[in-house]
């Protein structure tokens, strides 16, 4: 499947902004959508698409804060640089404490925002990657039988075989066997790598 190429999406009501945002990002060859208000770009949201929101904290009908709180509950990734003036810094502030990865303060200079821009696009491409990696971790254990679930538990505790056995009232031979088919269908190296795999996946061992 084509990866889908990081967007810059600017939500400003103010027209001669978002004018102005458009030209300075495609001149540095950033792809970039503008929205006039929150619920035009709600209505086009895309969660799986990649990129980052620059966005106006004051607006008329849903402001930067409301939207980010919408964002929110419907656990969308995108990262969130605000525009903020002098007397909204408090609340990018708090903004910031929701989620925001960034706040840049009227008037800004062209690069200063650029480089929040890219700093909010890694950001994004490192927890998409995370993502990737956490949900075919969680695939593999998905895949686990019960009883190899139970003994991924107890081995990731760090509980030896011979302990395992006696927890699970089986042979340690039977252990030994179900701990090499966890390792085989984790792809875990050693035991570390088993462990950091959970670790990555959140914890989540049962299916």
């Amino acid at each position: 499947m084509k990866e889908k190429i990081p967007t810059i999406i600017v939500v400003d009501d103010d027209e001669a902004v978002r004018s102005s945002l458009k030209l300075l990002l495609k001149s540095v060859g950033l792809p970039v959508e503008t929205y006039a208000s929150a619920q035009e770009f709600l209505d086009r949201f895309d969660s799986d698409r990649p990129g980052c929101l620059v966005l106006d904290i004051r607006m008329p009908c849903m402001s930067g804060l409301e939207l980010q709180e919408r964002l929110n509950t419907l656990h969308a990734m995108i990262p969130v640089v605000f525009i903020t003036g002098h007397g909204d810094v408090p609340m990018a502030v708090e903004a910031m404490q929701h989620g925001a990865v960034d706040f840049i303060q009227k008037p800004f200079r062209d690069q200063d925002l650029l480089d929040r821009i890219n700093q909010a696009l890694e950001k994004d491409h490192d927890n998409r990657a995370g993502l990737k990696q956490r949900d075919a971790i969680r695939g593999r254990i998905a895949d686990l039988t019960p009883r190899e679930h139970e003994v991924l538990e107890l081995v990731t505790a760090g509980k030896a075989n011979k302990v395992i056995a006696g927890d699970l009232n089986v042979s340690q031979r039977t252990v030994e066997i179900h701990r090499a088919r966890v390792m085989e269908k984790m792809g875990a190296s050693s035991l570390a790598h088993l462990v950091r795999m959970v670790i990555a996946a959140g914890d989540e061992t049962h299916p």
